[in-house]
């Protein structure tokens, strides 16, 4: 009996039109899993875990973009973690869902970074439902060498055992924006610091009225030996196992001894 594909569920934040994701889809479903996209119609970068709450959501098929091999590809009108969410739970059968795998994002999401990233986040919504999660990133903010994360993912997928598969983690990865061929291997990493320094430029409208654009610069900073930053920046493929409980349990025995209490 021969044994059912996997079935994948991608979303991204740089929008379902992004070269980013289309070498994805069509890359995996050429290995033979069954590929679905759901993905927002526009880019979304740097949203976070934000939901659309004020207004109704809508979801188009745009097979047109993906590979006929691609099972299905929907544009949603809102977040990242709006179209995990409406994907997983409207237009798919979540029960069905193997694993949900974000990306390839248009740069790093590296750090700090995760915190931002609607790259990131949209991966978290599978994990929050104990669905195998994997968010992946390329270190470029040029349309170059997508290919080579795609393959990466392609055999990440091919050597998990996904039934072993840790509840409520991702694996958080970020690849070199080089030839496959030129990459120096896989490290397995912690988050690094990856800061950076905020910008605000204030300026004057046509009427007099104050505003300020937002920028940031990485600031340069030592990083530890085994930090997704250094990998990344000697060439390494980063992979790094995150959640999203952000309890610091180090420390609730030392809490404990505050004795907090009402007066």
């Amino acid at each position: 009996m021969t044994a059912k594909p996997l079935r994948i569920l991608l979303s991204n934040d740089d929008g379902y039109h992004a070269p980013g994701i289309r070498c994805l889809a069509n890359h995996l479903a050429e290995l033979g899993y069954e590929i679905f996209v759901g993905a927002p119609d526009r880019e979304r970068s740097t949203t976070g875990h934000c939901l659309t709450l004020h207004k109704p959501l809508r979801a188009e098929e745009v097979p047109e973009l993906y590979s006929p091999q691609v099972a299905k590809a929907w544009k949603i009108n809102g977040t990242p973690c709006d179209s995990a969410k409406l994907s997983m739970n409207m237009l798919l059968d979540i029960s069905t869902i193997d694993v949900v795998i974000s990306g390839i994002n248009r740069g790093p999401n590296l750090g700090t970074d995760v915190i931002y990233s609607g790259t990131v986040s949209a991966a978290v919504e599978g994990a929050i439902r104990a669905i195998p999660a994997i968010a992946v990133s390329l270190d470029s903010f040029d349309d170059l060498h997508y290919e080579t994360a795609a393959r990466f993912i392609g055999q990440l997928v091919k050597q998990t055992n996904f039934a072993t598969f840790p509840r409520h983690m991702i694996l958080n990865v970020n690849v070199p924006a080089i030839e496959y061929d030129s990459l120096a291997g896989v490290k397995v990493t912690k988050l690094g610091l990856h800061r950076y320094r905020d910008i605000f430029e204030k300026r004057e409208d046509l009427r007099g009225k104050v505003y300020y654009w937002q920028t940031g610069v990485i600031e340069n900073r030592e990083e530890a030996s085994d930090s997704d930053v250094l990998a990344v920046r000697q060439g390494y493929v980063s992979v790094t196992p995150i959640h999203y409980d952000m309890t610091r349990y180090d420390f609730l025995s030392s809490l404990q001894e505050w004795g907090l209490k009402l007066n």
